[in-house]
């Protein structure tokens, strides 16, 4: 399944859950989850709309007044606890997870208790949840397919100034333009208005859906849905479209160099880093073997110097993101760190087959790699060749070298 959203006008919340339910999702799938969450009563009421000539469907978020502000850690306990699908609550983690590190980062906070104000109130918790549930109904209307593709157009943010908790802002508000750091932005299309047009919870589903980012990727669309803010200013369509396509087509990466091949149900792998000065480095083999177990798929240092001449390291782990939320868990428990950095990263990943070869009796994997079906690698598994050459008492760099040699029988096989 392909998803192209357009978020060339702007991008949030209610957008995305009009979007969804104007595409073909049941209102009541939305509800259900809201109301497997929701502490104090929530209901969505949906109505057609007009934005600047463009017919639109408008997502109202009901709520009684309430003035308690919630952590990032009040808001991860209510999804734990909550009576979610996995797929809609591992969304809707990793969605407030960014929200309460991106907060961290511009207001100098631990994550953990950020006060998320007005992310955290009853509506954008309803706007969260409710939009990944959206997207996994969608998701499991197309059980026969594997591919999932979520491609977003670069996201118009406005301009001019916003009232927050924090006071009067710029805009883009600090949270947002960190949540798009590395993805493409602007102020707008021509004649846009000067105001906010992304707020952080859009910013912060965006950022978690996306497996690349640009233009309408080739697709065959089966259903359109057009979502629409609160607002609806004089010449600028306030709205939000989602194509939707159960074709396979895969986007752009976020460099738009070349698309971006998933890693499976999820989509494009996702690139975590952070940089940290203050970690004994005797337990840094210990961090990455923990990450691996994780499920990250590599994980990495790179000698840096910070500010005030401090030697450190830059961490980088490279995961698919059905596996993110786990690896981002133990970054925080092995590590020092308190906030992390992400982008999805386009991938180009070759086929891949494991055999054996033999070396004085003992087995050893090797790893096969084929370009367009033609073999065009085989490399021994060190592990295998260590284990062999202990059992065999021979050193690791001669039974290496045989594993090597053995190996290069099946490249002199092909045509």
């Amino acid at each position: 399944m392909t998803v192209w959203i357009d978020a060339s006008s702007g991008a949030s919340g209610d957008m995305l859950l009009g979007a969804l339910v104007g595409a073909g999702v049941p209102v009541e799938v939305l509800q259900a989850a809201v109301d497997a969450i929701a502490p104090e009563p929530v209901a969505l009421r949906v109505e057609q709309v007009t934005r600047n000539g463009f017919a639109a469907t408008r997502c109202h978020v009901e709520i009684a007044d309430s003035v308690e502000h919630r952590t990032w850690r009040d808001v991860r306990a209510l999804l734990t606890a909550a009576d979610l699908d996995p797929t809609v609550r591992d969304l809707a983690v990793r969605t407030f997870e960014r929200l309460a590190v991106a907060e961290g980062a511009v207001h100098g906070h631990d994550p953990d208790e950020v006060h998320f104000h007005e992310v955290g109130a009853l509506d954008a918790i309803a706007d969260v949840v409710g939009a990944c549930a959206g997207f996994a109904w969608l998701w499991s209307r197309q059980a026969r397919s594997t591919e999932r593709s979520v491609v977003v157009s670069p996201v118009a943010v406005g301009a001019g100034s916003v009232r927050g908790a924090h006071g009067t802002l710029p805009v883009p508000p600090p949270a947002v333009a960190e949540l798009l750091r590395g993805v493409p932005s602007y102020a707008g299309p021509p004649g846009a208005p000067a105001m906010e047009l992304c707020t952080p919870t859009g910013a912060a589903l965006l950022t978690t859906l996306a497996t690349g980012w640009g233009p309408q990727p080739a697709m065959t669309t089966d259903a359109i849905g057009v979502g629409a803010g609160g607002r609806d200013p004089e010449g600028h369509a306030n709205v939000l479209r989602l194509l939707v396509s159960t074709g396979s087509t895969t986007g752009d990466s976020p460099t738009g160099d070349s698309p971006t091949t998933g890693t499976g149900p999820t989509g494009a792998p996702l690139l975590v880093e952070t940089n940290i000065d203050d970690l004994d480095p005797r337990v840094w083999p210990a961090v990455i073997a923990a990450l691996l177990e994780a499920g990250a798929s590599d994980a990495w240092l790179t000698p840096i110097l910070m500010k005030k001449g401090r030697p450190a390291h830059t961490l980088s782990v490279l995961v698919a993101a059905d596996r993110a939320a786990a690896v981002r868990a133990e970054i925080f428990r092995q590590t020092s760190t308190i906030g992390l950095r992400e982008q999805p990263l386009g991938k180009h990943a070759l086929d891949r087959e494991m055999v054996s070869v033999d070396v004085d009796g003992q087995p050893v994997a090797v790893k096969l790699a084929r370009h367009d079906g033609v073999l065009v690698n085989a490399q021994p598994e060190y592990d295998d060749v260590a284990r062999a050459a202990a059992a065999l008492g021979r050193p690791v760099l001669d039974v290496l070298n045989d594993a090597v040699a053995a190996s290069r029988t099946f490249l002199r096989q092909e045509p």
